[in-house]
């Protein structure tokens, strides 16, 4: 045998050795290494040299794509928004439930639908792990805990006509899993929102949203693109489902709760613009609408007094529209 040949299988052996002692990634770190979340993303290995101007561009570059990638699951979002819608018309409501910046993601949609479209507190509500403490202090290990979710839930009396949204950007959160499998077994309608296509939550929900943005500029970071990206999507899905239950005229928030100086104002606005009246006949229809910007539209489209036009929009379930053909169609 030759002095190369010696070498040669010499240093195949060791290396060969050396590999099969070498530590294997435990069952969670190859979990993770599957998430493309939680990949690095290539241009911005050396974000920690870079000047302040390219790590802000870099970041803008990267918001950039969210949008894009979303577009992606508008036919999903479309067909889960006519199921939620489905479900409250029989009286059901909407839960957001998540873990981290994904619950608070889901506590800062709900909580904007009631003063936005003055819809009762228990229409949309949210479930985050840990407790609503944890909106404002993180709770971290409360996301490994899937009975937590049922727990929550089970205090809401989840029912077959309830909606309950999981999000979770890595798409295997237990608190997240938890939901799904607890509004399964009570036959609530069920909807994941990752960034994993490969998620578990995935397999779990009648209707599925995953949007992958891709790796975060620091790796791991899932408040950033997979934030946004569930930021998006849930103001899509509750807009879109107020819009759809009559909450919106032309594109006005006719339903918009009128508790302060400033929505008040908007009120009346909304009015002038409906109308194109003048803002001494808004703020007399609202007043005698106790500030009810739909009600006062629609007395001074038709004419009717506030009990008339009030029995009105209750026939037509609130639909502005409606009421206003319904008028316009008697006066024919």
């Amino acid at each position: 045998m030759t002095t190369v040949s010696r070498y040669t299988r010499y240093y195949a052996h060791s290396f060969i050795w050396k590999v099969t002692r070498m530590p294997q990634p435990s069952a969670t770190q190859q979990e993770l290494n599957a998430i493309l979340s939680e990949s690095r993303h290539p241009d911005s290995m050396a974000l920690d040299t870079m000047s302040t101007s390219e790590i802000l561009s870099l970041i803008n570059r990267e918001d950039h794509t969210v949008a894009g990638a979303i577009t992606q699951v508008i036919p999903q979002l479309s067909v889960a928004v006519e199921a939620i819608v489905d479900r409250l018309k029989l009286g059901g409501r909407l839960f957001y439930c998540g873990a981290g910046t994904s619950g608070r993601m889901g506590i800062i949609d709900a909580v904007e639908c009631r003063p936005t479209f003055s819809v009762p507190d228990s229409l949309v509500q949210a479930c985050i792990a840990g407790g609503e403490s944890a909106f404002i202090q993180a709770v971290e290990g409360a996301e490994d805990n899937p009975a937590l979710a049922a727990q929550d839930l089970t205090q809401k009396a989840l029912t077959a006509n309830d909606c309950v949204v999981a999000i979770a950007a890595s798409g295997r959160t237990p608190y997240a899993v938890g939901a799904l499998q607890y509004a399964e077994s009570k036959q609530a309608l069920t909807i994941a929102i990752s960034n994993n296509p490969k998620g578990v939550i995935n397999t779990l929900a009648k209707h599925t949203l995953s949007v992958p943005v891709g790796p975060e500029i620091i790796t791991g970071s899932t408040r950033m693109k997979a934030g946004t990206s569930q930021k998006l999507l849930l103001n899509m899905l509750s807009t879109t489902v107020m819009i759809k239950l009559g909450k919106v005229y032309q594109n006005l928030m006719v339903d918009v709760s009128a508790t302060n100086a400033k929505l008040i104002a908007r009120a009346k606005r909304i009015v002038m613009q409906a109308t194109h009246c003048s803002e001494e006949v808004a703020n007399d229809a609202l007043c005698s609408a106790n500030q009810n910007a739909k009600l006062a539209i629609l007395m001074i489209h038709s004419g009717l007094d506030n009990t008339h036009a009030a029995q009105l929009l209750d026939t037509h379930h609130g639909f502005l529209r409606a009421a206003l053909d319904a008028t316009t169609n008697k006066r024919k």
